[in-house]
């Protein structure tokens, strides 16, 4: 965490919400970069090897003819595949992988785009009305919460 909040307090509370460290404001780019690889390295320490990759893992999801294969990263529309931008490629598999949830324009926005995104929050929808284009008839499974996002609804009519 960094903040320009620096008693011990503020540093505490930081703490027990789980921050793996804290920083406080003026710091030096060298002492933070120092910190961030550390941090980098305990979770590698701590992380479980990688599986070998296996064919019989391969998930293909299937909603009537829009198939997604999640570790191949492709798109099916009725047995032809999809021509999308690495972005509504992106955005898809989020959507997918959240299924039946509602996903705020913000939650997109950092999910898909990432935090250092500048912009407004109609860029999702942009992108949105892209993916829907590409997907054709099966747009139907991504679905407008007015106000507020979308959500990816295997059972939309």
């Amino acid at each position: 965490m960094l903040s320009a909040r620096g008693e011990e307090y503020d540093k505490l509370f930081g703490f027990e919400i789980g921050v793996d460290d804290y920083v406080v404001k003026p710091f030096s780019p060298k002492e933070l970069m120092a910190r961030v690889k550390a941090v980098l390295m305990r979770s590698r320490a701590s992380a479980p090897a990688p599986a070998e990759p296996q064919e019989e893992k391969r998930e293909t999801l299937v909603f009537e003819g829009l198939e997604i294969d999640m570790a191949g990263r492709e798109v099916y529309v009725d047995g032809k595949k999809a021509s999308m931008t690495p972005k509504e490629d992106d955005l898809l598999f989020y959507l997918v992988r959240n299924k039946g949830l509602a996903l705020t324009r913000d939650k997109l926005l950092e999910s898909v785009w990432g935090y250092d995104f500048f912009g407004d929050d109609r860029t999702v929808d942009t992108h949105i009305k892209m993916l829907r284009n590409s997907l054709g008839e099966y747009r139907k499974f991504i679905v407008t919460l007015r106000g507020m996002g979308y959500k990816f609804d295997a059972n939309a009519e």
